[in-house]
């Protein structure tokens, strides 16, 4: 498959094969968050955008596996350099209890291990000052480790502050933060002293309200932390404005309380910068990424880690050595191809190439937003968001919603302007057949 020359090309979804794998597939798997029936057939030509189905049908993947595939499918500014490794077993290793080289010394070594990806994310995050990380195996743990370094590092920690519409895991604490959709956390047992407010200046206001030393029902000094996600995701990709941004960073300077930005989902690049708290006058505290480092990571300061010996640990953690190595040579290939800059140019084109489907179609799409290559439509009803994502697969094009009512759209960090357009012009036809 030529990415020059590729289109979408769909005979029918799911097709037979296709059909087969679901179904084996469902035979032992639990009920969980499938979307649709599409199968990726790993034996078959992908690149950039564009992956093959079992039946042979070609489509155009706009979700980059929910943000974690941020070069899309076999990358050569990836796969050359994985190319030259000569795969181990075991390519996990108990990490939190032995260590791993990759050859040679540290500076010397042709491939990176665990040890340079945390190295490579100390130096993506100095401006925060952060110079210790834990290495763990998904978003949800990297999120769950941040939120145990808060509880140590505060002297009476009694309460944690999260957002409306957060979304921040599945493992029972963070649950506990989760304000997206009761679905997530309904009828699982919770954390105490966990207080919420609208995600905007008058839930800033209102934690002002909470946090005050004189009329406030919230001692500061026993707040842990407060989380937020620079965008919301799960919650429908939720840009906030600065002021927003600003307050809450002031807020928590004011009363010392550890900022934890979640930058799981729009980390690493997707929002034109390496994180998306670089967008805004707001200091984190803690960072807790995932997807496009395909291991889960908890970044802060060797002042806010404890430690003590054997307080966090993890089988896996830091033990992943083929991830760490993909996490580590995808920060690479976003530096050397300068990604940042091209996620910026090329999604403010696609923002405003949405912007006018929206002129399009102004009764049935009612907002578009987004920050570099993390964008969302979102439409005048849920039943609408679901059957524009039924009918976009059906053209060939992969999306997934957020939110209630919202279709969000990850295209590969070095999307092309060409694959943009033939995005565009199959969500336009799907809207139209929705439409009539």
């Amino acid at each position: 498959m030529q990415r020059e020359k590729a289109e979408p090309t769909v005979q029918k979804l799911p097709g037979p094969k296709a059909q087969e794998w679901v179904e084996f597939h469902s035979e032992a798997a639990a009920t969980s968050t499938y979307v649709y029936d599409f199968v990726w057939d790993i034996t078959e030509d992908a690149v950039g955008p564009f992956c093959t189905d079992p039946d042979g049908n070609v489509l155009l993947d706009f979700t980059s596996h929910v943000a974690a595939a941020p070069l899309g499918y076999n990358n050569p500014k990836l796969m050359d350099k994985l190319r030259e490794f000569d795969l181990v077993d075991p390519l996990k290793i108990a990490g939190q209890d032995f260590y791993v080289s990759t050859g040679g010394t540290p500076e010397d070594t042709e491939l990176p291990g665990p040890a340079h990806l945390m190295d490579t994310l100390t130096d993506i995050t100095e401006q925060y000052g952060m110079d210790t990380v834990f290495l763990s195996n998904s978003g949800a743990e990297a999120v769950e480790n941040a939120m145990k370094i808060c509880y140590d590092n505060c002297e009476q920690p009694k309460y944690g502050l999260t957002f409306e519409g957060a979304f921040h895991g599945r493992t029972l604490g963070t649950l506990s933060l989760n304000r997206s959709k009761s679905v997530h956390r309904r009828d699982f047992p919770e954390l105490s002293g966990i207080h919420d407010v609208p995600h905007s200046m008058a839930g800033v206001e209102r934690l002002r309200e909470k946090l005050d030393p004189k009329h406030g029902h919230i001692p500061p000094e026993q707040v842990a932390f407060l989380i937020l996600e620079p965008v919301q995701g799960e919650g429908g990709y939720q840009v906030p404005d600065a002021e927003f941004m600003r307050a809450v960073n002031d807020l928590c300077a004011e009363h010392d309380i550890p900022l934890i930005a979640d930058e799981i989902q729009s980390g690493v690049g997707r929002t034109g910068e390496m994180w998306a708290s670089d967008h805004f006058d707001f200091e984190p505290d803690v960072i807790t990424s995932a997807k496009a480092l395909r291991v889960g990571a908890t970044i802060s300061s060797a002042d806010i880690f404890p430690d003590k010996k054997s307080r966090i640990s993890s089988t896996w953690g830091a033990g992943d050595i083929l991830s760490s190595i993909q996490g580590t040579l995808t920060v690479a290939a976003i530096q050397e191809h300068d990604l940042l800059s091209h996620a910026t140019q090329v999604g403010e084109r696609f923002l405003g190439q949405l912007e006018e489907l929206q002129d399009d179609h102004p009764e049935t799409i009612v907002d578009v937003r987004g920050l570099g290559l993390m964008t969302a439509v979102e439409f005048d009803t849920k039943d609408r968001r679901e059957a524009v994502v039924d009918a976009a697969l059906q053209r060939g094009l992969l999306t997934l919603g957020c939110g209630q009512k919202t279709l969000r759209l990850l295209p590969p960090l070095d999307v092309r302007e060409r694959e943009l357009d033939i995005a565009v012009d199959l969500l336009d036809d799907a809207i139209d057949h929705v439409e009539s």
